[in-house]
């Protein structure tokens, strides 16, 4: 396809830009995005987007989803990343993916997004592993056993997932094997973010051993603003 989105232009005569521009560009977008500048951050996007590289096409897609900038629009979100992940782009198939399993923006089709999700995988998304973990636990498609669950959510661990750690983490809880969780969940503190701060919390929220209470008080305090944050 020739557009990626809305009034993008062709491709074949497109100016390519110089070396350099478009990682500057991404760069400057999501610094904007961290500190809360939505608009500045979609125009960043936006200019990065128009040299039609992946990368930038699929940050643009993401501003459309999440309302960086830009009223909400899963649907045009689709054509962006539809876009990138056509050029291979694997956070473009992973992002592409949870539209359709969420069917936001077009119908939703866990066929479609279990594809999406594998390809992904493939192009090294370990966040796609994780997917496709619980997709196999809630017996979302007939080619994901319940069974391979472990084995997806252990590889997107490995891979460095965090919610991946936590998945893995709480299957073992669920088989009363603390001493095998505590590691992961160890892990996914020491690389995760608020929100998977927030499910550790959460998923050790009733649990007496003193292990886990150290965990659920580490993922309690991490979710706390800095001084320096306020």
């Amino acid at each position: 396809m020739n557009e990626c989105g809305p009034n993008a232009p062709d491709s074949s005569t497109r100016p390519t830009p110089p070396p350099g521009v478009v990682e500057t560009q991404l760069m400057l977008g999501q610094i904007h995005l961290d500190q809360g500048r939505m608009d500045e951050a979609f125009l960043m996007f936006e200019a990065a987007a128009r040299s039609g590289d992946p990368r930038a096409v699929n940050m643009l897609g993401r501003a459309h989803e999440r309302g960086w900038g830009i009223t909400r629009d899963p649907a045009t979100a689709t054509l962006y990343y539809t876009h990138a992940a056509d050029h291979g782009y694997g956070w473009a198939l992973f992002n592409l993916a949870d539209l359709y399993l969420a069917g936001q923006g077009v119908r939703a089709d866990p066929y479609r997004a279990h594809v999406l999700y594998v390809a992904a995988a493939r192009a090294g998304v370990a966040k796609a592993l994780n997917m496709l973990g619980i997709m196999a636990e809630q017996c979302m498609v007939p080619a994901l056993l319940p069974a391979s669950a472990p084995v997806f959510f252990h590889a997107a661990a490995m891979a460095g997932d965090c919610w991946g750690c936590v998945n893995l983490a709480r299957l073992h809880l669920a088989a009363d094997q603390t001493a095998q969780a505590v590691p992961w969940l160890r892990k996914a503190l020491e690389h995760g973010f608020g929100d998977v701060f927030a499910a550790i919390a959460t998923l050790l929220a009733t649990r007496p051993e003193p292990l886990l209470r150290s965990v659920a008080r580490e993922a309690t305090r991490r979710m706390m603003p800095r001084a320096d944050d306020t």
